[in-house]
């Protein structure tokens, strides 16, 4: 009986070790093919690993300097002069003329029309002057450089400046105290500021900036 006992208790021994339970304090298994509606794995803690910022290239619009508004400011720009030269001096070389004294006026065409008036302005009374650019006849008024002369026509535009109502480069003509804008009375020449069209008679009077004008009386 004591050797059945026995026997019964090995047995039951051996069963107990067979049934044992799995050890549930390792990590849970993970299923190679989780099945449809299988929730998803949780990230790791802290989220996805942060990307590298990227470094700006050289020259990219990024990298672009902001244009500073103060570079635009229009009261940073040259001013202009407000005194330029008179159209054609600088073309007029030394000597420089003077201001001029006087201006001789004469009839130089008489037309069916109209006759046609010239002017020359003269300097003076500078007789080193007159000699210097040419003339030395001795003479004491002289136009501000000889007939044909490459500066002529700079030098009476410094001289005589620009008519008041043509804006061209002579004298501002008058027939009786009035401009002459045409006919019946007078008209400017349409290519020559020193001449003019008398198409009436009377007093003709061709005047530079600096005063001196010169006069003639025209009976038509």
């Amino acid at each position: 009986m004591k050797t059945v006992l026995l026997v019964l208790l090995a047995l039951g021994a051996v069963g107990w070790g067979c049934g044992k339970l799995p050890d549930s304090s390792g990590p849970d298994p993970i299923p190679e093919n989780p099945g449809p509606g299988s929730p998803a794995p949780a990230p790791p803690v802290g989220g996805a690993n942060p990307q590298p910022t990227p470094t700006p290239i050289l020259g990219s619009p990024s990298s672009a300097p902001t244009p500073d508004p103060a570079d635009d400011d229009p009261s940073d720009d040259p001013t202009p002069d407000p005194s330029p030269p008179p159209p054609g001096s600088s073309g007029c070389g030394s000597p420089t003329p003077p201001e001029i004294a006087r201006v001789k006026v004469k009839v130089h065409l008489r037309g069916p029309s109209a006759w046609t008036l010239d002017s020359t302005a003269l300097v003076g009374p500078d007789a080193s002057y007159c000699a210097l650019i040419g003339f030395t006849d001795g003479r004491q008024f002289c136009p501000v450089r000889p007939e044909g002369h490459p500066e002529r026509e700079a030098c009476e535009t410094f001289a005589v400046g620009i008519a008041q109502d043509t804006g061209r480069a002579g004298p501002t003509w008058r027939r009786d105290g009035s401009l002459c804008r045409g006919a019946p009375s007078c008209e400017n020449h349409p290519e020559n500021q020193y001449f003019v069209k008398a198409i009436a008679g009377g007093t003709y009077e061709a005047c530079p900036r600096s005063g001196g004008c010169g006069t003639i009386d025209v009976t038509r």
